[in-house]
This record gives structure tokens, C-alpha cells and sequence, in this order.
């Protein structure tokens, strides 16, 4: 990547369409969820198949069984571990991954193991990290366990916010683990946090609400909490938006 390119943009999506529209808009790399809702969770087999067919910049997927924490217990750890191991085989581009203790340090042990059933494939760490401790040990945690980029906003709920840490976690890093900046990225502000932290990565999501084409409606039903509007209102991918925040990051 010239310079002229960097940052290499991630973008975060939801289902196949989310990563046609990133793609087109000039992402470098999608990260494949389902559910962004709950921040993310593993995505079905068919939308990686579609995904593997329809993708010409690479994908990561993420291995998340559940929204919430990331205190999994024997059972769901197991799945995470048989679904890197089916994304392996499918050869996908990389796998995105976190696990945490209960008192709020990276899991060495399941990070570890679950690197080694990634073999060749890229491995992230999630916003996991953002919910640890002690972000200085949780990072040279995950270098221990050979993960190679972790995803952060700095600990807050924007990069803005966490710019310093941003920074400062940068230097810590040096060449043994990528930065992945994110939280509240766009065109507004992605070029103010690129010079206060030096990053060479940086991952957004760009969503929009649009109304459902459905005509009919039923209005006593709602297929998931009390949100009854929400089963009327599809959250996608903004290509246009994409597009801007790519430009600003790149002015």
C-alpha cells in the first residue's frame, strides 16, 4: 500500500450486502458480522459462502456466539473454536476473535488456542479489548498470543475520545501488532484522529436506516424486545457514506 492509499480502511458490515456495498465504495477489507445490533456476532455459513463467491477485496469474519460479554462458557468456547476451524477450511481471509477472564484480563489461554486453530489465517482481536483492565497488559497479552491486530477505540466510546490512548498504544505496539482504530468514525473527524495517532488502519461502520419495502404490516407483533417499529427498519451499509470517510481519511 502507498502512501497515497493508506489507511487501509476496514469496514464493518452486516450480511452480504453490506460487503458488496463496502466494496464498492472502495473499501480495502470488510469485517463480516451478523447482528450489528448487538455489536456483532458470527455471521451464517451461507453469508460467508456468498461472501467467499461474491468478495473481490478480503473478509474477516468474526467469531462471536452471543451479544454481551465476553466471559464465554466451555460450550459456546467450543463452538468459537469449531467455527474458526470451518472458517480455516473455507479459507476465508482472517477470523476475528476475544475472549476475556472474569476479572477483566485477555484469556491466554483461549486467545491462544483459538490463534492456533486460525493456522494461516489472519486473527484480530474484537472490541474485547476495550473492556479490559489494564490496557497496556491486555495488549502485550495479545502479542503473547501471536494475535495480529487488535481493534480499539482507545477504551472509550469514540476514537476522539480515545485518541491519546490510541496513540499511546501505537508506540507500545511498534512492529509486533497492528492498531486497529475505530469508534465513531466519519467524514468529520477520521482525518483529525489519523493525525493524532499515526494510524495505519482504521475500521467504521457507516450504517444507515431505511425503511422495510414491506407493505403489509402487522402492528401487534414484534419478533424481538418491544422495539415494534424495528421489525419495519432495515440498518445498512451507506456506500456513499463509506465513500466520504474514505475520501476524508485520505484528503
Amino acid at each position: 500500500m502507498t502512501d497515497a492509499q493508506k489507511p487501509l480502511i476496514e469496514i464493518c458490515v452486516e450480511g452480504i450486502d453490506g460487503l458488496l456495498a463496502a466494496q464498492a465504495a472502495g473499501a480495502d477489507r470488510v469485517e463480516l458480522c451478523a447482528s450489528l445490533v448487538e455489536g456483532g456476532i458470527t455471521p451464517s455459513l451461507g453469508t460467508v459462502r456468498a461472501a467467499l463467491e461474491r468478495a473481490t477485496i478480503p473478509f474477516h469474519v468474526i467469531v462471536r456466539p452471543r451479544g454481551g460479554d465476553f466471559l464465554y462458557s466451555e460450550a459456546e468456547y467450543q463452538s468459537m473454536l469449531a467455527d474458526v476451524g470451518t472458517l480455516r477450511d473455507l479459507g476465508v481471509a482472517g477470523v476475528v476473535v476475544g475472549c476475556l477472564t472474569a476479572d477483566g484480563a485477555i484469556d491466554d489461554a483461549r486467545m491462544s488456542e483459538l490463534v492456533r486453530a486460525a493456522g494461516p489465517l489472519a486473527v484480530t482481536c474484537h472490541r474485547a479489548f476495550d473492556m479490559t483492565r489494564d490496557p497496556a497488559e491486555a495488549l502485550e497479552a495479545l502479542i503473547r498470543c501471536k494475535v495480529g491486530r487488535v481493534l480499539t477505540s482507545g477504551q472509550r466510546d469514540t476514537a476522539l475520545e480515545g485518541v491519546d490512548l490510541l496513540a499511546e498504544l501505537i508506540r507500545q505496539a511498534g512492529e509486533r501488532i497492528i492498531i486497529l482504530g475505530c469508534g465513531g468514525l466519519a467524514p468529520d473527524n477520521i482525518g483529525e484522529v489519523l493525525r493524532r495517532t499515526g494510524l495505519s488502519e482504521m475500521h467504521f461502520a457507516a450504517l444507515a436506516d431505511v425503511p422495510s419495502a414491506m407493505r403489509y404490516r402487522n402492528p401487534h407483533v414484534g419478533m424481538g424486545g418491544n422495539d415494534l417499529d424495528r421489525e419495519y427498519r432495515n440498518t445498512v451499509t451507506d456506500e456513499a457514506l463509506v465513500a466520504a470517510t474514505i475520501a476524508a481519511a485520505r484528503a
